[in-house]
């Protein structure tokens, strides 16, 4: 193995031991949300307690950004985040938005559906089971992780 090759295979290594495979800088997310709604704040304040960059924008309703952005009503969350040019629907996790920025499917983006207990932002002492899915282009999906 070339050094080259072995500190490559380093990164990666400490990047999945930091549970993240994004390496640099993280990008900004913008987030369009209902002002109202507490989770949305908290599931902000979980992007930023992981590196990301966070600007909100105030709507009435999410489902418009939702629609221009690919995701179907049926995966809708509370917030639509738009990151590298995908969508981030709901309360995905930041380790599974920096995933995706490092493996860059060709895909609409990421959607948590509903507002599951024990996801970002809807922390609770019950958590219950949740998916985070990959929602292609298409508007079709499958699962991308499990929590």
């Amino acid at each position: 193995m070339t050094i080259k090759r072995r500190q490559f295979v380093l990164a990666l290594a400490v990047a999945a031991v930091a549970g993240t495979a994004y390496a640099g800088e993280l990008p900004l997310i913008t987030v369009h949300l209902n002002p109202s709604c507490g989770c949305c704040g908290a599931w902000m304040d979980h992007l930023r307690a992981n590196g990301f960059r966070v600007k909100s924008v105030a709507v009435e309703d999410t489902a418009d950004e939702r629609k221009r952005r690919g995701i179907p009503a049926a995966l809708g969350g509370c917030h639509t985040g738009v990151v590298g040019g995908y969508a981030i629907e709901g309360h995905v996790p930041a380790r599974e938005i920096k995933r995706l920025l490092a493996e860059r499917p060709a895909a609409a983006g990421l959607a948590v559906p509903g507002m599951p207990q024990g996801s970002p932002g809807m922390e609770s002492p019950t958590p219950q089971r949740y998916n985070v899915l990959l929602v292609g282009k298409d508007g079709r999906h499958s699962v991308y992780a499990r929590y």
